[in-house]
């Protein structure tokens, strides 16, 4: 146990730059190619909602569950006043929420604290889990988590750190992506229930420019990590 607690409080050596570009590669083929898309894309669903799920608790809301869907949909209920800063705020969380969650492994990284960042994740998947109301979304948190585990547990350090330099550029790099299929969907009129729409009809501001903010703080997100990540310097 305290080789155990060691490895998730000591830091771990630079990676290589040639480990942080190959697994932004991998990442990028990922989100890029489209049958790869379909499956990864249910990691996005599972931080889009946890997004959700994490801001409804602060600002207040009773969060009455969480259901993940295999067309990689998602829908977080929470039970409070339908309107106001609070329903606004669990909005607005949805979209940035990959890029954001990005971001903060980013930042864990660059301090050097792979592991961690991975167990982290782990206690995160864990609580989101209790919240989890249907069969596919329990499945498909249990399979994530169970591979974050394993490489956790049983990989060695270059593998531990090539993993979490995955994740996080894969959130940050999907986040922007997702936002984009939002803006597809709604203008061929669908997605009208969307997180941007939603906004558009408690705010009156255009569920355009709600989609712009998404972009905004995803491809600000991106900037920022690849910053972080020691590709260019800060």
């Amino acid at each position: 146990m305290t080789e155990f607690w060691d490895s998730i409080t000591s830091a771990q050596p630079d990676p290589s730059l040639r480990l942080v570009i190959g697994t932004g590669v991998v990442a990028l083929v990922l989100i890029g190619f489209r049958p790869l898309w379909r499956m990864t894309r249910h990691v996005v669903t599972i931080a889009h909602e946890g997004a959700h799920g994490l801001i409804a608790a602060l600002v207040g809301r009773k969060l009455s569950g969480i259901r993940l869907h295999s067309d990689t949909s998602g829908v977080t209920v929470s039970r409070g006043h339908p309107t106001g800063p609070g329903m606004i705020a669990v909005l607005l969380a949805g979209y940035p929420g990959p890029a954001l969650f990005g971001l903060a492994a980013a930042f864990v990284l660059s301090r050097g604290y792979a592991v961690a960042m991975l167990w982290g994740l782990l206690v995160a998947l864990l609580i989101l889990l209790l919240q989890i109301r249907n069969l596919y979304g329990l499945w498909s948190v249990v399979v994530f988590g169970a591979l974050v585990f394993g490489i956790s547990w049983w990989g060695s350090p270059s593998v531990q750190s090539a993993f979490a330099y995955l994740l996080t550029w894969f959130l940050l790099l999907a986040a922007p992506r997702a936002v984009l299929e939002l803006q597809h969907s709604r203008r061929y009129g669908q997605g009208r229930s969307s997180d941007a729409d939603q906004l558009r009809r408690l705010t009156g501001v255009p569920a355009l420019m709600w989609v712009g903010v998404f972009g905004l703080v995803t491809l600000g997100c991106l900037a920022l990590g690849v910053v972080w990540s020691g590709v260019l310097p800060g």
